[in-house]
């Protein structure tokens, strides 16, 4: 059995010095200080089951699928740092087996006649629009009291998160699941958290990181003398998110009017049923019957089930856009991102509808 190593920077730093602790002291109330206290465990326990990435791949007991991914793995981060420009640190240098699909689960809450996310915010990372567990059993748990308060909850599992810089971010076992490629993405998306993030504001984060993921994967399969990627999946995706986002739209306009609550219910449902056969349209029409998301389209649908889209996908066009305007110039970009980020929320926005608007 591999054991830990000892160092990775003297665990951190002695974990920033004694993080959770003072974590914990912030906190006010047993709820509060028993949800902290088991993101401080799940914390610990990753950060300690690092193995340097090197130490796996030259182990031969070790499954040779896993060291060829990571193999490649340590190429794309390589690749990251000195063609992206992301940092250049030990994250994605280490490796962790974790025995489990995700490393967290997410529970995303908003009211039943919302789109407004029920927000968390957290000593570093700031406000968010959901509440992370490294435990199923509690995520179901936190749903199943939001669902008693009348909310619109789901839980999404994650693959791989940021700590922003705080810690050596290990390669997780369940980010290995989906192919090198996918592998590669998520630690241009992760680096990109590292690179640059601004407190309070999750759909610029998430809009940003996920650019710098799929420009950095476009330029990877270059370097590698790779062709563009041809792979209807992402064209599919892309269709199913613009379908989510007019949804939504419809759903607002919705929520603005002054209808009794079960009129309300029945006019919510309509429009998710209207979702589903516009799906099922598009499905048969243009992707020859490919049913990947018949699953997701086809489950109890809510409010919550929606946000996911927006955080993740809402600004990408305008980083596109602002990368094209610095001729994809990585550290011009980066620079111009910081100068967005430093603006007040509302110039924030407001800067990025006008990127929208010269596509």
């Amino acid at each position: 059995m591999n054991r830990p190593c000892p160092s990775h920077g003297v665990l951190d730093r002695v974990l920033r010095f004694w993080f959770p602790p003072l974590v914990l002291l912030l906190l006010n109330g047993c709820s509060s200080a028993g949800y902290y206290s088991q993101l401080a465990s799940g914390q610990w326990q990753l950060l300690r089951s690092r193995v340097p990435v090197a130490q796996v791949l030259a182990d031969p007991s070790r499954d040779a699928t896993l060291r060829a991914h990571l193999a490649q793995s340590q190429r794309a981060r390589t690749f990251a740092s000195e063609h992206l420009h992301l940092p250049d640190n030990r994250s994605y240098r280490l490796y962790v087996d974790i025995g489990r699909q995700y490393v967290v689960w997410n529970v995303f809450a908003t009211p039943e006649f919302s789109l407004a996310p029920q927000t968390h915010c957290f000593p570093i990372a700031g406000c968010v629009a959901y509440r992370g567990y490294y435990s199923q059993g509690a995520a179901r748990g936190e749903a199943a009291l939001l669902q008693q308060k009348g909310m619109d909850v789901t839980i999404g599992g994650v693959e791989a998160y940021s700590t922003l810089g705080w810690f050596d971010d290990p390669i997780i076992s369940s980010m290995t699941h989906w192919g090198d490629e996918r592998l590669a993405t998520l630690i241009f998306h992760e680096l990109a958290h590292q690179r640059f993030y601004v407190k309070d504001d999750t759909e610029f984060n998430e809009s940003f990181a996920t650019f710098v993921e799929q420009e950095g994967t476009r330029q990877w399969r270059a370097y590698r003398g790779l062709p563009a990627s041809t792979d209807n999946a992402l064209r599919q995706r892309d269709q199913l998110t613009q379908l989510v986002l007019d949804t939504r739209k419809r759903l607002e306009q919705l929520y603005a009017l002054p209808l009794p609550a079960e009129q309300m219910r029945q006019r919510k449902a309509l429009e998710f049923e209207r979702m589903r056969q516009d799906y099922r349209h598009l499905r048969d029409s243009q992707w020859a019957g490919a049913n990947r998301y018949d699953a997701w389209i086809d489950a109890p649908m809510n409010n919550a089930r929606l946000l996911p889209f927006g955080l993740y996908d809402q600004w990408v066009p305008a980083f596109a856009a602002l990368f094209k305007e610095e001729h994809g110039d990585w550290p011009a970009f980066y620079a111009a991102v910081e100068k967005l980020g430093r603006q007040s929320a509302d110039k924030r926005k407001a800067a990025l509808k006008a990127l929208m608007g010269g596509l």
